[in-house]
């Protein structure tokens, strides 16, 4: 059996934009991506603290150290520029595993820097 356990997060981004006429994903900066060791394609959860709104998407990778977070295609009906959200990363694993997992979360600040990163 292998259980689903949060690998990573990039708490409270600051969304930099939302394309709608796009085929649909999110767009992240790529040294955050490094950061949480997200690759480009992989599956995430975006929660959005502003409104409560909760999708799931594939990630885009942005240009480093832009702080961009862009929400693209329908999503962009969801999550609205300057909304607060909080981007997370699974990994699945065998309870062996699981049982001394720490994830990694990635605190930004409002231009979407790094300010701290928890191991």
């Amino acid at each position: 059996m292998l259980l689903e356990l949060l690998k990573s997060k990039i708490h409270r981004a600051t969304v930099t934009d939302a394309n709608l006429n796009y085929e649909g994903s999110i767009t992240i900066a790529r040294d955050l991506m490094d950061a949480a060791g997200i690759l480009p394609y992989e599956k995430v959860g975006v929660l959005d603290v502003n409104n409560g709104s909760r999708l799931e998407t594939y990630v885009i990778e942005g240009p480093a150290k832009s702080g961009v977070i862009c929400v693209n295609g329908a999503a962009a009906h969801l999550v609205k520029p300057n909304d607060l959200v909080i981007i997370v990363a699974y990994a699945s694993m065998a309870p062996e595993e699981a049982v001394n997992w720490k994830p990694t979360v990635i605190r930004v600040n409002g231009k979407n820097e790094i300010i701290e990163i928890k191991k």
